[in-house]
């Protein structure tokens, strides 16, 4: 019972004081590992305390009705020692296995522990939203948002490409070498837009030369961004519009507040009527990226109020109830080229995100020209950004309009 009390002490501890250092746990997968065979351990041991004070006080063979009681009380202790033991096992094998299929375990620095970020003060991370087809071969990256994030403060400006940016400049190298005046795409299946170099780049090996099949495209657009933006981009994470939609589904649909009614269907045989309502996945997918009496600047930002609404509805016991489907979903959704050894740090980066100022710049029109792109107007709005962010105070989010030319950097618009 000594040994029961401090177990429950130290759990509640580590519950309510170490939460982030918790979080850190959880995504390494040695420490998921020695969680599981901790867990099996105190089961068993706790098991065999059950069933050898079982023997030691059992009542004679003749008590037929004790011993009936006192079997039965023994086998429901033990279930209620294997049982949540067994269930916490399973989530620390799934999340194991989550973190060893998304995350590499080489990553292209070391990572140092009192440095993770290797002295940069600011860390940037390309968020992709891919559109694969079943009418049309490869992925489009239709939805393309760099987060640039100041790892001593949080502090975190959004930068939205739209995917129909033309004449994309390449940085130096072979893919600026076959493309000098800008991507102008290959053929009726590449008009030559932003959203195509990903899978541009997948199918020309001399495009990226030495890069293996599966991260050439990766490389090339976090290359090219990074050129456009004048800021290196270190990471990317993309999800895949169809798994999106798997993930919601697992978590039970997602509540979402449609302002006007939203067409949705190849024959527009759908509609999403105006309100709030819990959308399921198809229906979530369909909000994210229909077009049909809007543009592609209206659908980038349903995008980002349902990936702003994803993460808000995702709480714990949610995320718990259906772990091994968002496990799932999750594997078959999301690719990154985050090294596992830097998990720790990101979990730790992402608690200052969640209590800093974020501010979001999207380079449409009228601020941008797609077809013919001012890429010295768009660095010089990225370098004013982030210096505004720098020396902003603290404090809290507020509400603010679309950015314009006149109105750069907008604090978080409310999604609806």
């Amino acid at each position: 019972m000594s040994a029961y009390v401090l177990m429950l002490v130290g759990v509640l501890t580590v519950l309510t004081a170490f939460t982030t250092k918790l979080l850190s746990l959880a995504v390494q997968p040695r420490w998921l590992t020695g969680l599981t065979v901790g867990l099996a351990v105190i089961a068993i041991a706790w098991t065999a305390v059950i069933v050898w004070s079982f023997l030691l006080v059992r009542p004679p063979r003749s008590d037929v009705v004790g011993r009936v009681l006192t079997t039965s009380l023994t086998i429901s202790l033990c279930a209620l020692v294997l049982a949540p033991t067994a269930y916490a096992a399973r989530l620390a094998y799934l999340s194991r296995d989550v973190v060893n299929t998304l995350f590499s375990s080489a990553g292209n620095a070391p990572i140092m522990a009192q440095d993770p970020w290797n002295g940069a003060t600011r860390v940037s991370f390309l968020l992709i939203g891919g559109d694969s087809a079943p009418s049309r071969p490869g992925v489009r990256t239709d939805s393309m948002t760099v987060a640039s994030v100041d790892t001593n403060t949080g502090a975190t400006t959004l930068f939205g490409l739209p995917r129909n940016l033309q004449q994309v400049q390449f940085p130096a190298g072979p893919a600026r070498d076959h493309f000098p005046w800008g991507f102008t795409g290959e053929g009726p299946d590449t008009p030559g837009l932003l959203n195509e170099i990903f899978q541009y780049a997948e199918d020309h090996p001399e495009m990226v030369p030495g890069v293996d099949k599966g991260k050439r495209g990766p490389a090339l657009i976090k290359q090219t961004i990074g050129d456009i933006l004048g800021i290196p981009v270190n990471y990317y994470a993309m999800v895949d519009m169809k798994g999106f939609a798997e993930i919601i589904d697992a978590m039970g649909g997602v509540r979402i507040t449609v302002k006007e009614p939203i067409v949705y269907g190849r024959s527009r045989e759908g509609l999403l009527p105006a309100g709030t309502r819990k959308l399921t996945g198809e229906e979530a997918l369909w909000y994210g990226r229909s077009r049909t009496d809007s543009d592609d600047y209206v659908r980038m930002g349903r995008q980002k109020c349902l990936l702003n609404a994803v993460a808000k509805q995702a709480d714990p016991m949610t995320v718990l109830n259906s772990f091994e489907s968002l496990a799932a979903a999750t594997k078959r959704a999301i690719s990154t080229d985050i090294p596992q050894d830097l998990l720790p740090a990101v979990v730790d980066l992402s608690q200052k995100v969640k209590d800093a100022r974020i501010r979001s710049l999207s380079f449409v029109p009228p601020l941008i020209n797609t077809a013919a792109p001012d890429w010295y107007l768009i660095r010089r709005k990225v370098s004013e950004a982030l210096e505004e962010n720098r020396t902003a105070r603290p404090a809290a989010h507020s509400p603010s309009p679309t950015a314009s030319q006149d109105d750069p950097v907008a604090l978080d618009a409310t999604c609806h």
